[in-house]
């Protein structure tokens, strides 16, 4: 369990301090007031004032917030006076900029985590979806398909993990496919018409499988061009998913996780090492990067639409109106946090702790 909550605390911190070190840093360098950086909620736990800026950790270790001089944020204060280094007293774009900058650094962490492991400890390279286990009398069972085979492609389309061929097969109820896999170093062929699953309404064809991987070692510009890769490849998988829940095609319920199951995954990822641990901070850094470009109040992505609509009147909002949003914002995204946390709880047996 102390392996389990350091974990996670190493996996939010970074997470937390990377977000806001975008705002801090973007904000300061355009000229705007810093009041406070805060790793964690109110109420306020330790810190230190240095300058204009007040440092510190705070108790609900759920996030963090960077205080701007001018802004209304979480915290609703509108006392704007109108100063130039305050918030509102600065351009559109760079306010664009500030408001972007948590995000993008997120986004940016991951891709430099992902590098960064696969040039001190190589990468691994998809080969094919390995058959760990063949339902009796199921399709794959029919053809011959064996525990142990590779299947390498469905149709003449390259099969190169077992999300490639669950994404093919699932769409294709009744379907007649040309599946190919390997076997002791021999191709072998088959016709097979996977059945559809009442239940979840996708194909199926009767098997387990796991993603068959090679290990490559690269060099400096190898390693970015993976890390850059891979967290497209993640960020392009979490669009998808987001839009499958809201068509109603995904369980919101089965699809989130919160805090309960972060400290859960952050302690099954250390058992594995610390080279684990730090890929599964990459994958969170990314969701977290895309989840806060949302468009919904409290959210960056909801200070943007401001910043836009802003742009667009040539004025900004009335203080009172942003702050009403705000207030709706809040009270939605607590409604949220409520709903995720306590998923979790009934999801306990799940987890692996």
């Amino acid at each position: 369990m102390l392996t389990t909550i350091l974990s996670f605390a190493f996996v939010l911190g970074i997470l937390i301090f990377v977000h806001e070190l975008g705002h801090f840093l973007t904000a300061k360098m355009v000229g705007i007031r810093v009041e406070r950086f805060s790793l964690g909620f109110p109420p306020r736990m330790i810190g230190k004032q240095i300058g204009e800026t007040d440092y510190c950790v705070s108790w609900l270790p759920l996030g963090g917030y960077v205080k701007m001089a001018g802004m209304i944020d979480e915290s609703l204060d509108d006392t704007i006076k109108g100063e130039p280094w305050e918030y509102q007293s600065k351009p559109v774009w760079q306010r664009i900029i500030v408001i972007s900058a948590g995000s993008l650094m997120n986004i940016l962490t991951a891709v430099l985590i992902f590098a960064a492991v696969a040039f001190f400890k190589g990468y691994d390279v998809p080969k094919g979806a390995l058959i760990k286990d063949v339902l009796e009398g199921k399709p794959a069972a029919s053809i011959g398909l064996q525990d142990g085979d590779t299947i390498i492609s469905i149709n003449n389309e390259s099969v190169m993990s077992a999300m490639d061929l669950i994404r093919i097969v699932s769409v294709s109820a009744d379907t007649e496919l040309e599946i190919e896999w390997t076997r002791d170093g021999q191709t072998m062929q088959a016709t097979v018409i996977p059945e559809l699953d009442e239940e979840k309404q996708i194909g199926l064809i009767g098997v387990q499988v796991n993603t068959l991987t090679e290990k490559v070692q690269t060099g400096f510009t190898g390693s970015l061009e993976y890390g850059y890769s891979t967290s497209y490849q993640i960020l392009r998988d979490v669009t998808h998913h987001l839009g499958q829940i809201i068509t109603g095609k995904q369980s919101l319920k089965e699809s989130v996780g919160g805090p309960i199951t972060i400290m859960a995954l952050a302690g099954e990822s250390a058992k594995h090492g610390f080279e684990r641990l730090l890929e599964l901070t990459a994958f969170i850094s990314i969701n977290l990067g895309f989840f806060n470009m949302l468009p919904f109040p409290v959210l960056d992505g909801g200070h943007l639409v401001m910043l836009l609509i802003e742009g667009v009147i040539r004025k900004p909002l009335p203080v009172k109106a942003r702050v009403t949003i705000q207030k709706i914002g809040m009270a939605f995204l607590l409604a949220l946090m409520i709903f995720i946390i306590f998923n979790d709880i009934t999801r306990l047996k799940e987890l692996p702790f």
